[in-house]
């Protein structure tokens, strides 16, 4: 027979559904805060967003190596990875308000500025990622 499931999915677990929320709440307070602080024009460079897309991205790549490289996903660490990985970085980052804003751009006749705010924020989010994670391989050192 096969193994038998005693313990519920962490989604079922609500003191775990607290951690994400808190966090989520968190993250998104602080993208409010840097949403306010550097306001956009209607028709220019969203600095705002891609500065939280690229802070998140970051924060997520280092979060993750260096949680990984310090055991499985349980106890502490899996309490850690909810509470700033999908909560607070997923509150931060906002690629529906990247999606927002390219099509504002657009709106704008200003296709050239949003395929390359586009273009930027997924490679530099990658770079952001990458480094995160090249991060925590050094510190973890």
């Amino acid at each position: 027979m096969g193994e038998v499931r005693t313990t519920r999915p962490l989604h079922g677990q609500p003191q775990l559904m607290a951690v994400v929320a808190l966090g989520g709440a968190t993250g998104s307070m602080a993208r409010y805060l840097v949403t306010r602080a550097v306001p956009t024009a209607a028709d220019g460079w969203p600095v705002a967003t891609l500065t939280v897309n690229l802070a998140g991205s970051l924060v997520l790549g280092l979060l993750l190596e260096a949680l990984a490289r310090r055991g499985a996903d349980r106890g502490r660490r899996q309490v850690l990875r909810l509470l700033v990985g999908t909560g607070f970085c997923g509150g931060l980052t906002t690629y529906s308000t990247l999606a927002l804003e390219i099509d504002l751009l657009l709106r704008h006749d200003r296709a050239g500025l949003a395929l390359t705010y586009g273009l930027v924020s997924v490679v530099a989010g990658l770079v952001a990622t990458a480094v995160g994670v090249g991060l925590a391989v050094v510190v973890r050192r």
